[in-house]
């Protein structure tokens, strides 16, 4: 994208139609070097159809001019704090209520900071606070600031407890001549990002997804239990992402978290099935992640067990219910019910007796055995199969593009079974 395509394009009459028409995109830009690149950023997104508002922190107007902005958005270029909006309400608050996404363009660590802590002390951190949309971050600094502890923990409560998006940094030479991870993304791609958030984002509404998330608990004594390693990452990855697509969400999980949306926390196999079973004739999807015991100790010590001089501590344990299966067994045509499996062998083969024999739509499948994926990761590599033989592999990838893509294949199973009932 160069400057001579911006110039053709926006001098031209007319707003540009395209799959972002009548869709409002804030686009805030922090004083970061990589600024200069939102002027093309801007252009990308209005010749997609976008309505683009470019919002400078004080800090970002000595890398990129307002004027710049304005004549490529060609809407007012907003600055100040409390500055005149055209209208009675307050800037900020009458930018928050048209925003369909805001993207923040490069986001310095200064920004990421002040929003992970609720601070808002210039106009594009009020607006974000005031807004409730989604927001995609595209992070730009030095590598040594993107690993500092700080940052990454402010990273982590932005992606973890409310609605942001962190658009990856890339490797490279920084503009002080460090090479590292801390690039902000290529334009193409934050642009590619932006457009598949907003197209996607109606995909799922009027629909109700329930999810379920992280390994059950099953106790010894007041102080021990059997449990497993699941984290509950892709569970809650699920969720986010049917959330900002305009779902209904029930998450049902044994990990607390914060979210928009309801979460019901459990902690045994019984527990899950109680909730799930309460929930399940009035969703549209059941997405079953959650790692549930397959078995729970049949006598339950109220207190603690002390050890004594024996070597040996028998435990006797009795199958749990298996929730996919019963409800498999039940569920509605108009129902997608999505199953996972994890396994250390046979994963084809397990995977696919566990799609027939529970009755399910897609099952996802992934190798336990493979390092640095799965359990307590925020990434896995999965192979997809689905009640009509399709299989489709996916390499090692966040939880989260995971996540948008089984939600994509439950979309266009909802949509096609609204075709048939409509057509009934």
């Amino acid at each position: 994208m160069d400057n001579e395509d911006v110039t053709s394009d926006f001098f031209e009459s007319g707003q540009p139609s395209g799959p972002l028409k009548n869709r409002t995109v804030l686009l805030g830009i922090s004083g970061g070097i990589a600024a200069y690149k939102a002027c093309d950023i801007a252009s990308g997104l209005r010749k997609l159809g976008a309505d683009v508002h470019a919002i400078l922190t004080p800090h970002a107007a000595s890398f990129v001019t307002p004027l710049s902005l304005q004549t490529i958005t060609r809407n007012p270029v907003h600055l100040e704090q409390f500055g005149n909006g055209g209208n009675w309400k307050p800037e900020h608050i009458d930018l928050a209520q048209k925003a369909d996404l805001i993207l923040i363009a490069p986001a310095t660590a200064n920004t990421i900071a002040k929003l992970a802590n609720g601070i808002c002390d210039e106009l594009l951190t009020t607006i974000v606070l005031a807004s409730q949309c989604r927001v995609l971050l595209a992070p730009a600094m030095n590598p040594h600031m993107l690993d500092h502890p700080a940052t990454q923990h402010n990273i982590g409560v932005l992606q973890h407890r409310f609605r942001y998006e962190m658009i990856a940094p890339e490797v490279g030479e920084m503009a002080c001549g460090d090479f590292g991870v801390g690039k902000m993304a290529a334009v193409e791609d934050i642009v590619n990002t932006v457009s598949a958030c907003l197209q996607s984002r109606s995909s799922l509404t009027g629909k109700h997804m329930l999810i379920t998330a992280g390994g059950t608990r099953e106790p010894i004594d007041p102080v021990r239990f059997i449990g497993n390693r699941s984290s509950g990452k892709m569970g809650i990855a699920v969720a986010d992402a049917a959330y900002a697509r305009g779902a209904e969400v029930t998450l049902i999980s044994t990990v607390q978290v914060e979210r928009n949306y309801p979460v019901v926390v459990v902690e045994t196999a019984q527990d899950m099935q109680e909730a799930v079973e309460a929930e399940f004739d009035g969703c549209d999807t059941l997405v079953m992640t959650a790692a549930v015991a397959d078995y729970r100790p049949i006598v339950v010590s109220q207190h603690k067990i002390k050890k004594t001089e024996s070597e040996d501590l028998v435990l006797e344990l009795t199958k749990n219910p298996d929730i996919l299966d019963l409800l498999g067994q039940v569920k509605r045509k108009d129902q997608v019910i999505v199953g996972f499996a994890a396994e250390s062998e046979g994963l084809l083969n397990n995977a696919q007796q566990k799609l027939q024999r529970k009755h399910l739509d897609i099952i996802i499948g992934n190798d336990i055995t493979v390092p640095d994926i799965g359990f307590g990761s925020d990434y896995n590599a999965v192979v997809i199969l689905t009640a009509e033989g399709q299989r489709e592999n996916l390499p090692r990838m966040p939880k989260r593009a995971i996540a948008d893509h089984i939600l994509d294949m439950v979309a266009d199973r909802l949509a096609a079974a609204d075709k048939i009932t409509v057509s009934n």
